[in-house]
């Protein structure tokens, strides 16, 4: 019996995929724990469908993280810290910090869990950190630590 997978299956699939199973599999375990449905027109056009408005929501947050890039990378942040001796940090500068200033300076803000901040920013000057906006796009954003 060919069926249509409602939910990802460990054994047999993901969400959307065409299987074979065998009529008593489907009957007793995949309908009744609404896994999957059986093959007809009305379902073939709903996965059509589904299949279609996924791929224009993916399209949509492409060119949402695509413009949020042009965005960040058209932007110096300017975070202020403490120093001592030399022009040395007293601590650290981490991405909350980063997150806190971009949002006061600009006005929207950026998710600090996606900035790529190998280690904490120890030194006064200018630093360009990675920032994961979409598995397929990563801007620059522009740091500037200042003495404050």
């Amino acid at each position: 019996m060919e069926v249509i997978l409602l939910q990802d299956v460990k054994t047999l699939g993901k969400k959307g995929d065409k299987v074979n199973v065998s009529d008593g599999y489907a009957r007793n375990m995949l309908f009744p724990k609404k896994l999957a449905t059986p093959v007809n027109n009305k379902t073939l056009n709903d996965l059509k469908a589904q299949k279609l408005h996924e791929a224009k929501e993916a399209k949509e947050k492409l060119d949402a993280a695509l413009e949020m890039k042009e965005k960040i990378e058209a932007k110096k942040v300017e975070v202020t810290a403490k120093t001592g001796e030399g022009g040395k940090i007293f601590g650290s500068v981490s991405t909350k910090e980063i997150a806190v200033s971009f949002e006061k300076q600009f006005g929207f803000a950026i998710d600090k869990k996606k900035m790529q901040l190998d280690e904490p920013i120890k030194s006064l000057g200018t630093v360009i950190i990675p920032v994961k906006l979409h598995p397929e796009v990563t801007a620059q954003l522009t740091v500037h630590v200042s003495e404050g």
